[in-house]
């Protein structure tokens, strides 16, 4: 069986992680290869060699309102003699919008909603009515979009995975990292891993949270795409926190960055099922987080992590305090329950899940 994956645009996120992680594992059992874009050197690093590569799209902002995209993937496509693809974002499910109805031998089509807004009545009978099945990483995502019509027949619920074999507890690098970033033992090392958009990731919610608990030992790691920013810079210095806040910048190392952390933190507005949080879990870290998307499904407060609600300054800067408050005990049942909670979240089981659908789609 033939599969086409399709991600669009360069740069490294959640998404095109778990594109890269999802087609390694559909290598397993089908023929898989991917469309993408020849300026994407983080995935083109990773699967050169592993499964076949055709470009469709450069990625930057030359090609905007160009054709040479949707040529470039109709081609691909046709040539391809695909029996599934897959489109792993909504702008990369735009790109088959002009031509798909017009393909004499249509694939399967399955499509991806990794968060929990719901498309606009347009979107949905334009674009999702072409999928044969709409594949959603949390049962709180599924429920919402059911609940909104949102095609519910079409609806599978596989939640994202992480690499066990990359996220677990160690302290090999704690050291080296701290040291790289100036961080003593004796401070407590909040760590946020997520590309700078703070309407979705909530970093102006984390600063103003973090303003309010932090104490004189406290600092505060961003590792993510721009965070290093002039525009990240400038709201801590609204916030009095220069000193405090750590600009990281795009990391390939996270794992690494999770060992040197006492506590990771996020703060998003909307997420699908949030795997950075669970690679953190995964690390053996208490985490704090606010119960976007389908965090709750798995984050219990005061069980495995601590929670607060989405927008809400005073609860995140109080579950912060909460975390920071623990004596070592307390901090290794906690983290220890937070390790077992992320070992049912391996993408391998991910794997599993994708070639069942697949299976029962061709079938």
């Amino acid at each position: 069986m033939r599969i086409l994956e399709i991600i669009d645009g360069d740069g490294w996120c959640g998404t095109k992680e778990q594109t890269y992680l999802i087609s390694l594992q559909l290598s397993k059992y089908f023929e898989v290869e991917m469309a993408l874009a020849s300026g994407n050197k983080h995935l083109i690093k990773r699967l050169d060699g592993k499964i076949p590569l055709h470009f469709f799209q450069k990625g930057d902002k030359s090609e905007k309102k160009k054709l040479y995209p949707y040529k470039n993937l109709i081609r691909i496509i046709r040539q391809g003699n695909y029996d599934v693809v897959i489109p792993n974002s909504s702008s990369a499910f735009n790109f088959l919008l002009p031509f798909w109805r017009f393909l004499r031998n249509r694939p399967k089509l399955i499509a991806m909603r990794r968060s929990g807004f719901v498309p606009s009545f347009f979107s949905a009978k334009l674009k999702y009515s072409l999928a044969d099945a709409i594949v959603v990483v949390s049962k709180d995502v599924a429920k919402m979009l059911k609940e909104k019509h949102f095609f519910p027949e079409k609806l599978y619920v596989i939640e994202s995975g992480i690499e066990l074999s990359r996220f677990y507890p160690s302290d090999e690098y704690r050291f080296e990292i701290r040291e790289h970033f100036s961080v003593s033992e004796h401070e407590k090392l909040f760590v946020n891993v997520a590309n700078w958009l703070p309407y979705r990731k909530g970093q102006d919610i984390l600063f103003r949270a973090f303003a309010e608990a932090a104490r004189n030992d406290w600092k505060l790691m961003l590792v993510g795409r721009d965070t290093d920013s002039e525009e990240a810079r400038e709201m801590v210095r609204e916030l009095g926190l220069e000193g405090k806040v750590i600009h990281a910048g795009f990391r390939p190392d996270v794992e690494k960055i999770l060992q040197a952390a006492d506590f990771f933190v996020l703060s998003s507005r909307s997420e699908g099922i949030a795997g950075a949080l669970l690679q953190a879990m995964a690390s053996g870290k208490v985490v704090i987080s606010t119960l976007a998307g389908g965090i709750g499904e798995y984050l219990k407060d005061g069980v495995n992590g601590f929670a607060s609600p989405i927008e809400d300054v005073d609860g995140l800067a109080e579950a912060m305090k909460k975390a920071a408050a623990l004596d070592k005990k307390e901090y290794e049942v906690i983290a220890n329950r937070a390790v077992e909670t992320a070992k049912k979240y391996s993408i391998e089981e991910t794997g599993k899940k994708w070639k069942d659908l697949i299976e029962s789609l061709c079938r």
